[in-house]
């Protein structure tokens, strides 16, 4: 992304603080909604007994474990590129006697359409602002494993709310029911707080959500996933 260069130098936040962001936060619990869905949407309700619901469920939980030890992997691998990638800007900036390739540089790091509205001036203003900042260190750190631990507890935590519903209700049908409501009105939440980050109409965007989710559960299934 466009910008990816120079967030860890205009944000205070901490990694941690990044990843509990609304877009990330609904993002990884979208995510795990949909995968706990995928799995016990397969249940057969005319079939399943308690020791194949009881199979269901731990392979639902299993599975968001490891798409969220995955998504954690990721973030890690992801926080990495992105902690080097500031260093050898900063660095870059620093050594760079060329104005113009000083100013792309400092324009190659911001989202488009405000470094396109930018005037030369501000851009070399910019530049000798970062220039004034310490690299960053590029190795991992305590904020980043924290932050990585955190997208693995929603993925997973998001599991239960759609799986509780069959150990508590006996009647298939009446659980998968409940389950998949549940699950509707999760990512809807999600898409409502999407909204609101947005400043758009949250409930809008959290009809459109939960209708998405809708369908990409049924091509999932469809496609055997």
């Amino acid at each position: 992304m466009s910008n990816a260069g120079l967030a860890p130098m205009h944000e205070a936040k901490s990694p941690l603080a990044r990843v509990l962001e609304p877009v990330d936060r609904s993002s990884e619990a979208i995510f795990g909604v949909l995968m706990a869905v995928t799995i016990t949407g397969s249940l057969s309700a005319a079939t399943a007994g308690r020791q194949e619901i009881r199979t269901l469920l731990l392979t639902a939980l299993g599975c968001n474990m490891a798409w969220g030890f995955t998504d954690a992997v990721m973030y890690l691998i992801g926080s990495a590129t992105e902690k080097r990638r500031t260093a050898m800007l900063l660095q870059r900036l620093r050594q760079t006697t060329d104005r113009q390739a000083a100013r792309r540089m400092v324009a190659d790091a911001m989202p488009a359409p405000f470094a396109d509205g930018l005037r030369s001036e501000t851009l070399d203003e910019i530049r000798q602002h970062l220039v004034t900042l310490p690299v960053p260190e590029r190795a991992l750190t305590r904020h980043d494993c924290a932050a990585a631990l955190c997208v693995f507890a929603l993925v997973v935590l998001v599991t239960f709310p759609v799986v509780l519903p069959f150990l508590f209700i006996r009647d298939v049908p009446t659980a998968m029911q409940v389950s998949h409501t549940v699950a509707l009105v999760a990512l809807y939440a999600c898409g409502h707080v999407l909204g609101q980050y947005t400043g758009g109409k949250a409930w809008r965007y959290g009809l459109a959500v939960a209708a998405i989710g809708a369908g990409l559960v049924g091509v999932i299934m469809a496609l055997g996933g």
